[in-house]
């Protein structure tokens, strides 16, 4: 048995469960944070830039303190029009400089109701330009690592988000969304297309105990990736999320899996 990181993963039998939440503003309502908070164990929490204001932000955070879930940022681009999913062209400072500065508010607010950040997730098209441009995912992870190197950044798994933050010696989780369709390279299928997201709960919770059992998805042209798993992720504004977020949960402990969140210190 070759051992590495996935091997370790699979024998392990542990993973997380995160969902983007309090990505609400102002009188616009976007998900049901309190019913997915009651099933996930990490929680990103929007900035106030794609989503959220400093009310949504005060509330999400109080609500996943009173859970027990593990708190972390969830900065995206200025985009509240576009919910942070149009691709905005920057300079690599001036993503740092972005990342940095949500991370700080979320972290005040966390500090208010008595508690520390444990993680990053970038949001959206942030997200997925740092997942294969290295020269932003390097923004991303200093931004971090500047705020706080003990912080856990989550990204892609197999992305070049991972490689940055695992470059600067971050300790990082490798994402897979469980309600997401792959294209062969392990990269996410664009939302543009009709067969971005999969809305079918069966599907959703096989392919979740699958690539946390196996290692593996198929993509939708059916070829198999192998991916490393540390943290699998259910998006707040998905119809019926809570209810899903309880099924997938209910689902990977009944198969023996421990769900848990990744810890700082290891």
């Amino acid at each position: 048995m070759v051992w590495n990181r996935r091997t370790y993963n699979l024998l392990v039998g542990r993973v997380d469960l995160n969902g983007d939440v309090g990505e609400s503003f102002g009188l616009y309502t976007m998900g049901d944070d309190e019913a997915i908070l009651r099933h996930v164990t990490s929680a990103n929490v929007a900035c106030g830039f794609h989503g959220g204001d400093p009310s949504v932000m005060r509330r999400t955070v109080g609500l996943a303190v009173t859970g027990g879930v593990a708190i972390g940022a969830h900065p995206g681009f200025a985009d509240l029009w576009g919910f942070g999913r149009r691709e905005i062209q920057m300079q690599e400072q001036e993503v740092e400089n972005l990342v940095a500065y949500q991370i700080g508010a979320l972290a005040g607010v966390a500090s208010a109701e008595g508690v520390r950040l444990n993680h990053v997730k970038p949001h959206g098209a942030l997200y997925n330009m740092a997942a294969r441009d290295r020269v932003l995912a390097d923004a991303v992870a200093r931004a971090v690592a500047a705020f706080d190197p003990t912080l856990i950044l989550f990204g892609l798994s197999g992305s070049c988000l991972i490689e940055a933050g695992e470059g600067i010696a971050l300790r990082t989780a490798a994402e897979v969304f469980a309600d997401r369709a792959y294209l062969a390279d392990g990269s996410l299928v664009p939302r543009e297309r009709t067969n971005a997201v999969i809305s079918d709960p069966e599907e959703v919770v096989d392919r979740a105990l699958r690539v946390v059992q196996d290692g593996t998805l198929l993509s939708v042209g059916g070829d198999v990736i192998e991916l490393n798993v540390d943290t699998l992720c259910l998006h707040g504004d998905t119809p019926g999320s809570g209810l899903l977020a309880a099924r997938l949960r209910n689902s990977l402990e009944s198969a023996g899996v421990k769900v848990m969140a990744p810890s700082m210190e290891g």
